[in-house]
């Protein structure tokens, strides 16, 4: 059994001994593109600046109440979301002038928009839709060399918020400051370094050749054993 995220991972273990913990991979060359100079899209070149970002999907899992609430708290920001809208309705979509829906974009196209950023968000919500997520835009944001700003996920606590790779903050007051903090440029050239260390290891090639290594092993040792051969199975 493979988990996602620790918080899976350690709910599962007691269940499944031979669970294993693989957090989300990333494609980092790809997402590293938004740190050079990228040609702004046309949907996003005409917003103002400092520009707070999100991508994914916009859903159940988001605190748009937080969303709201910060956007009134610093209307000289601007917040742009990036993404579809689904399993809520539209009309509860928070509306101000510095809140920007620009759709959902291609995966191709991710890094140029995320070039434009000078901090990425991830506002989740804390309820049961997001009691076991392992957001895989940690990584993915963090590649793209911008600061990132985050409600208090478990997976993202554990390990982001501990190694100081991402500011954890929840309420809209918190999560403003934690955001202005992130706009000062101190410390920029060593956090970097500390985010590339970090996901040195994250790559789907190496989470992939562990995970084949641990089948392997497991099919030799069943094999050991003597237990019978699954030669195909059906479901109804």
């Amino acid at each position: 059994m493979f988990t996602g995220g620790r918080s899976l991972y350690e709910a599962k273990r007691a269940l499944r001994p031979s669970a294993h913990l693989f957090p989300s991979s990333i494609d980092a060359s790809h997402f590293r593109q938004a740190r050079g100079l990228q040609p702004e899209p046309p949907d996003q070149a005409g917003l103002g600046r400092p520009r707070l970002g999100y991508f994914g999907v916009i859903d159940e899992r988001l605190d748009l109440e937080l969303l709201a609430a910060a956007a009134d708290l610093r209307p000289e920001f601007t917040f742009v979301m990036v993404g579809p809208v689904a399993k809520i309705d539209r009309a509860t979509l928070p509306r101000r002038p510095n809140i920007h829906y620009l759709g959902q974009k291609p995966y191709a196209e991710l890094p140029v928009y995320i070039a434009g950023w000078d901090v990425a968000l991830m506002p989740f919500a804390r309820n049961d839709s997001t009691r076991f997520i392992s957001p895989t835009k940690t990584p993915e944001y963090l590649a793209s060399g911008r600061p990132v700003v985050s409600t208090s996920i478990r997976d993202v606590v554990e390990p982001y918020g501990r190694e100081g790779l991402v500011a954890i903050a929840d309420a809209p007051a918190d999560f403003v400051a934690a955001v202005c903090r992130a706009l000062e440029p101190t410390r920029r050239g060593e956090w970097l370094q500390q985010v590339d260390a970090f996901l040195a290891s994250g790559s789907w090639d190496h989470t992939w050749a562990q995970m084949e290594s641990l089948i392997g092993a497991a099919v030799r040792a069943n094999r050991a054993t003597g237990a019978p051969r699954i030669e195909s199975c059906s479901t109804t």
